[in-house]
This record gives C-alpha cells, sequence and structure tokens, in this order.
C-alpha cells in the first residue's frame, strides 16, 4: 500500500513536471518571438535612423545650397563685382517677366549687299552747289607737244569732295579740262593726279565730324547718317561711312602707338578689363590708363601671355584687381584696389553666423583706413601722420584675415587665404606717392565702352576693334591732355592724306603727365587750404 502511494505520487510529479516543462517550452517559445520581433524592430528603427541620417545631410546640403544661392540672389554692385547696371529695379513688370520672343532663324546670307540689290551711286552735285573749283589744264599736246593755251572745256572730266568747314558743307570740284590742238587737232586732257586730286570723295573734316559721332559719341551708322542729312543736308550711303572709319583706323595708329609707349613709362598705371563682342563671339577688351593717357586694346581671349606685351615691361606701379592674370607683375610693385575687397567684405557681412561677424569687423576696420584716407586727400594728415595711422589698422586688418583663413568657413576661408597671399600689394598707396587705393580710373575709363557694347553689341570685324580700340584712345587722352578733339580727328586725317603718318599731330604733350600730376597736387593743396580756412 505505501508502495503504491508512491508510485502514484511520484506519477503526479513527473506528469506536474512535464507540464511545468511544457508551459516553460511556450514560454520560451513566445519569448523567442517577441525576441524576433523586437530585432525586427530594432532592424527597422536602424533603418530609419539611416533614413533619417540621409535626410539630414540631404537637408543639411540643401541649406547651404539655398544660403549660397539667397547670396548669389543677394548680390549687386554694392557687394560684388557686378556693375551698377545690373541693379534692377527687382519690380514685377520687368525685362525678366516679359515674354520671351521666338528666335529668329539664322539666315545663311553673308553680310553686306546681296547679288543684284540695287547699288548706291554718288551723283555730282550740279555747278550751282558747288563752293570751290580747281581747274587743270594740260600743259603740253599729246599729239605734237606743242605747249597748250588754259582754255576751259565745257566737258571737263569734274571729280568733287564734300567736306565740313566752318560748320557748314564744302564741296570742292577738280575739273579736269580737254584742249585741243590748233595745230594737230589733238585733245589732250590733264592727267589724273593723285597728289591733287583726293580719291575720297569725302573730306578729312566730314570724316572726322562721322568718326565723332560714330566712334566717340557711339552714334549707330543709320543714326550718323541721319543725322548728317538733319543737320546739314549731306547725304551719305552707310558704306562710306564705314570706309570713312577705315580711314580714320590708320590715321589714329601713330597715336595710338604714342599714347601706349605713354602708359608704359608711367609710374603709376591702372589696368581693368571687361568682355566685348566681335560678331556675337565674346572676345576680351582692356585697359591701361594713367592720369595724362588712356590706352585700349581687344585681345582674343584674355590670358596672360596674350595680353602681357601690352604692359611693356614690368615699371612703376600697377593698380588692379586680384585676377591671376596679373601675376606677371612683382607684388610689391602692385596695388590691389581696395574697393573690389570691399565689396567682398560687405558679402561677408550680410551672411549669418561667425562669417557674418567677421565680415562687420573687416568693413570697420576698412571703414578706419578709409576714413585716414580722405583726410590725407584733404589735407588734415600730413603724408607721416597717415603713415602711422594707417599702420594700426593695417595690423588689425591683417590679423582679421589670417583669423577668417584658418576658420574653415566656406567662401570665406579661402577669399581671405587669398587677400593675405596679396599682402605686399595691399598697402602700396601708403608707401608710394601718387597711388590710389582703389581702381576707381580705370574702372570710369572702361565704363563708356560697355555702354558702347549694350547700345551695339559690339563690331563685325577685326578692323571694328582696331577702330573702336584706337578711336576711343584718342577720344579719353584727348580729353584729359585739354585738346580739342574734332581738331585733333581732322589734323590726323589731313596728315594721313598727305602720305606723311610719321608727322600725325602728337596726342601727348611735352611733360605732360608731370604737368598734370602738378596741377592735381595743386588743386588738392587749394581745396584743404579753403578747407582749413572755412573750420577757422
Amino acid at each position: 500500500m505505501a508502495v503504491g502511494t508512491e508510485n502514484d505520487e511520484l506519477q503526479g510529479l513527473l506528469a506536474r513536471l512535464a507540464l511545468l516543462e511544457n508551459i516553460l517550452a511556450a514560454r520560451d517559445a513566445e519569448l523567442a518571438a517577441r525576441d524576433a520581433e523586437l530585432a525586427a524592430r530594432d532592424a527597422e528603427l536602424a533603418a530609419r535612423d539611416a533614413e533619417l541620417a540621409t535626410r539630414d545631410a540631404k537637408i543639411a546640403e540643401l541649406m547651404a545650397l539655398v544660403e549660397q544661392l539667397t547670396e548669389l540672389l543677394g548680390q549687386n554692385s554694392k557687394n560684388s563685382h557686378l556693375p551698377p547696371s545690373s541693379d534692377g529695379p527687382g519690380a514685377s513688370g520687368g525685362a525678366s517677366d516679359r515674354p520671351k520672343s521666338k528666335p529668329k532663324s539664322k539666315s545663311n546670307r553673308k553680310r553686306g549687299g546681296q547679288k543684284g540689290h540695287r547699288g548706291f551711286f554718288r551723283a555730282l552735285l550740279p555747278p550751282e552747289q558747288v563752293d570751290t573749283i580747281v581747274d587743270l589744264f594740260p600743259e603740253v599736246c599729246l599729239g605734237c607737244g606743242r605747249l597748250l593755251p588754259k582754255n576751259a572745256d565745257a566737258e571737263a572730266h569734274r571729280h568733287q569732295q564734300l567736306d565740313i568747314r566752318n560748320y557748314r558743307p564744302h564741296v570742292t570740284e577738280w575739273r579736269r579740262h580737254g584742249v585741243t590742238c590748233g595745230d594737230c587737232g589733238t585733245c589732250t586732257r590733264a592727267d589724273y593726279d593723285r597728289k591733287e586730286i583726293p580719291a575720297s570723295a569725302f573730306g578729312s573734316g566730314l570724316t572726322a565730324v562721322v568718326v565723332l559721332l560714330t566712334g566717340v559719341y557711339h552714334l549707330s551708322r543709320r543714326k550718323a547718317q541721319s543725322l548728317l542729312g538733319d543737320l546739314f543736308g549731306i547725304r551719305v550711303s552707310l558704306g562710306a561711312i564705314s570706309a570713312m572709319e577705315k580711314r580714320a583706323t590708320e590715321a589714329f595708329k601713330p597715336a595710338h602707338d604714342e599714347v601706349r609707349q605713354e602708359v608704359q613709362d608711367a609710374d603709376v598705371k591702372h589696368s581693368d578689363a571687361t568682355s566685348w563682342l566681335r560678331s556675337g563671339k565674346l572676345v576680351s577688351l582692356w585697359t591701361v590708363a594713367t592720369i595724362a593717357a588712356t590706352y585700349f586694346e581687344i585681345f582674343d581671349d584674355g590670358r596672360r601671355e596674350t595680353i602681357r606685351p601690352m604692359f611693356g615691361p614690368p615699371r612703376g606701379i600697377l593698380v588692379s584687381d586680384r585676377a591671376t592674370v596679373f601675376n606677371f607683375w612683382s607684388m610689391e610693385w602692385r596695388q590691389v584696389c581696395w574697393a573690389h575687397l570691399l565689396r567682398r567684405f560687405v558679402a561677408f557681412s550680410e551672411r549669418a553666423g561667425p562669417a557674418g561677424a567677421l565680415g562687420r569687423e573687416l568693413l570697420e576696420a576698412t571703414a578706419v583706413m578709409f576714413e585716414y584716407w580722405h583726410g590725407y586727400k584733404d589735407g588734415l594728415l600730413t603724408r607721416q601722420e597717415f603713415q602711422q595711422w594707417v599702420a594700426s589698422v593695417q595690423r588689425d586688418l591683417e590679423k582679421l584675415l589670417e583669423r577668417g583663413a584658418k576658420s574653415d568657413i566656406k567662401r570665406l576661408s579661402g577669399s581671405c587665404a587669398d587677400i593675405l597671399a596679396h599682402k605686399e600689394a595691399l598697402w602700396s598707396f601708403v608707401t608710394q606717392k601718387g597711388v590710389e587705393p582703389t581702381n576707381n580710373h580705370g574702372e570710369s575709363e572702361i565704363r563708356d565702352f560697355v555702354l558702347w557694347r549694350k547700345r551695339s553689341f559690339g563690331s563685325q570685324s577685326r578692323r571694328g576693334d582696331r577702330f573702336a580700340a584706337r578711336v576711343m584712345t584718342i577720344a579719353r587722352t584727348a580729353r584729359k591732355q585739354g585738346r580739342a578733339l574734332l581738331g585733333f580727328i581732322t589734323d590726323s586725317l589731313v596728315a594721313y592724306t598727305r602720305g606723311r603718318p610719321q608727322r600725325s599731330p602728337k596726342v601727348i604733350h611735352f611733360c605732360s603727365a608731370k604737368v598734370i600730376q602738378a596741377e592735381f597736387a595743386f588743386g588738392a593743396r587749394q581745396q584743404a587750404t579753403s578747407t582749413r580756412d572755412r573750420d577757422l
């Protein structure tokens, strides 16, 4: 009985143990399922974390792009290299909002008159409209060699030249008379003497007026054509105007070369460049300007090897921007334009964060530097005082630039490092007399060319480039020299017509640069004296 009871109890324990094992197995299976579910959720969370990290990186990239585009959108002539003409009103209804017209299909026809077109021939004016008559008679008979009398010929060969004298049209006519010999009956006509009868139907005065209209005041040829008709009643073709420009281009070569030599020899020179169009293709227009002269040249490209001959041997201080094309000039003989740097600092100051803070510090130091400069220019500071005062600003600015170069800020650190690379060229205006801290002079000289390009879309040939560069060189230089521009152009054309271009009038006065510098210095002293007297 006892043994049976023990067996029953043992069987009961075994059954309970088996039940507990089944329950534990079920719970283990449940826990394993939960662990698998948690592992799946962890994997899902890890995937979501990776996706969020990717999104965060993309958002950061897009935010940086938005900041960069916003900065570009806010660029104007005050905080970038953009010209003032690019500052639009920003209102709706502007040119950018207008619907664009469909582009015209390009014609396969060549430029100029087409085959079979109606030609234009200049007719001789009637005798009553001729102001001066030059009669040419043959001296001897071609038949027998007998001396011939000066008998007028009703059918004389006539050659006319239209000119402008005393601000009115003037027509000169050369008549080549044919005289019949009384002995042999041979009719001998006066020879066509190229030295006596001009090859062009238009005189130097009229040509000078046309060059002044198209090359200096930048009227189109059609408008110049209309203006000549309205003012003087003179009718000329567009081809004749082009031929006049060609004559002027050759006549200006000696003066153009003279101005180039003048700017190469100058102690201080300013240089700037802009784009130009030749038959719709972008080329490069350059200027080198001094107090006494301004030289222009147009090149196929603006590479260093292309433009370097224009400057001649490195001599004097070159004022320019930080373009790498100027690296052929020694850094210690350069002056980097502070107006460009100022606009760069303005762009820094308009950004958020550390870049904006550093930009504002740079702006404050630069403003103090310019205040000292204007005080020196106005005669309120001696040169020694100016140099002493600027020395502290120089140290502050260079420290700020060094801090910016080490800050590892995009679109700021690189600019600061590049400015520091030009450190020797930042302060020439402090150590050298006659040097300005900005390149405003060079930029102002090239402004007329920029406006000309926008109105006329440039030139159509290399000859057009030469005309534009030479006539603008003559115009800007003659203005600086106090020369009467129309008179100088006329004298140059007269000398060229006579076949003596080497005797063309000089556009540069003797010792003109020194004279102009002395006049400027005297004017500055007078202004400073009057300012001090007024303050007292």
